[in-house]
């Protein structure tokens, strides 16, 4: 049976920094779309849709921070390494 290279090079990338930078993109990217919800969805002032809207952007946001703070970790434990 032929390896699916592809998922196994994905396997490899989720704990390397340029695995970490492609889900902070991810999650940023992320972030930037939930916001434009929000901001369309205060804008036909629909608090239910406001409050859905908000409550989506809220993991997206906890999630960034997590990167980041695997980002600064993995930092603080190789200070040469760029």
């Amino acid at each position: 049976m032929a390896k699916n290279r592809s998922a196994t090079s994905a396997k490899g990338l989720r704990g390397s920094k340029a695995g970490l930078v492609l889900s902070l993109g991810s999650s940023a990217l992320a972030v930037i779309r939930a916001s434009k919800q929000v901001r369309r969805a205060k804008g036909t002032h629909d608090k239910l849709n406001t409050a859905d809207a908000v409550a989506g952007l809220l993991p997206l946001i906890t999630s960034a921070a997590l990167v980041l703070r695997q980002l600064r970790g993995r930092k603080q434990e190789n200070p040469g390494a760029v």
